[in-house]
């Protein structure tokens, strides 16, 4: 930060609001350091998917068998809308028992939390601003958890984990440890081929996981942060907006870039939490089924 009194420059302004507040209590120096806990990116993701949770707790609670309300129609249609998508990808019945509700949770939680970079850039963060030192504590705060690295990578790994759960289940650990070793390239009769074969098969199954794994939630996280960067360039134009004489084209120019990038980030939010969901079924369905 600059020193004290003085203004920030925009390099300064940036790489100050992309500084998580973390368990070190200093700056991140590497985007994958999985010894720093980034504590804001955890608060806020554990608040936004409680209120999901008691939100659809709600609806649950407050349905009826007549005519529904606005709120239970759109739970509904919400509901209906990711049962659908998780029928026509996962044919087991009783797996979509867990993994239906699971996908409406992604899909809901990962909304609000790519939601949060609506919220003024300096809203948050300005408030933290003043209370954060008040209680000894660094001047850094972010709000959007899905602009956090760890906190894609820890969905997907989620994800990768339920995969890994299904293939045992459904296929038997004897069957599954089969496919590893057979697919996608097959086996042979001539034993030291069927060993060559193997290796290789198994080699490609380990890097596939790996890929979608990463894949995963580097494609959710490289679209939020991509966003949240987008609104605080549109904020330095409101920032140039007090220092200088053409201050009220730049204060024009925040207003119109601002509402208009909010109003297209909405789409924005909104497919990255679907795609994230449809990817997560992709997965599970994959896991149901034999190569």
């Amino acid at each position: 930060m600059a020193t004290e009194g003085q203004a920030l420059t925009p390099g300064e302004y940036i790489r100050h609001h992309l500084v998580h507040l973390n368990n070190s209590g200093q700056q991140q120096q590497s985007i994958v350091d999985f010894s720093i806990i980034n504590i804001d990116s955890v608060v806020y993701s554990v608040l936004l998917g409680a209120l999901i949770c008691y939100f659809l707790w709600r609806a649950a609670r407050g349905a009826t068998a007549g005519v529904p309300g606005r709120f239970q129609a759109a739970v509904e249609l919400l509901v209906e809308m990711v049962d659908n998508q998780a029928k026509a990808v996962i044919h087991n019945a009783q797996s979509r028992k867990l993994v239906a509700p699971l996908a409406l949770i992604v899909f809901c939680w990962i909304f609000m939390m790519n939601a949060m970079d609506l919220l003024p850039v300096d809203l948050l963060p300005g408030i933290w601003h003043i209370v954060g030192p008040a209680m000894g504590l660094p001047d850094y705060m972010r709000v959007v958890p899905t602009a956090d690295l760890s906190t894609t990578l820890g969905l997907s790994l989620s994800v990768l984990v339920l995969c890994l759960f299904y293939n045992v289940k459904i296929k038997g650990l004897g069957g599954w440890a089969h496919e590893m070793v057979s697919a996608p390239f097959g086996t042979s009769k001539n034993p030291l081929f069927a060993v060559m074969l193997g290796v290789v098969n198994f080699a490609m199954q380990i890097i596939e996981f790996i890929a979608k794994t990463v894949s995963h939630g580097m494609r959710l996280f490289g679209n939020m942060f991509a966003g949240e960067l987008v609104f605080m360039l549109i904020a330095l134009l409101g920032g140039f907006a007090a220092f200088s004489l053409s201050g009220g084209l730049f204060f024009v120019g925040h207003i119109i870039a601002g509402t208009v990038w909010a109003i297209f980030h909405i789409l924005v939010i909104t497919l990255q939490a679907f795609i994230f969901m449809m990817l997560a079924l992709i997965y599970l369905g994959q896991a149901h089924d034999a190569h």
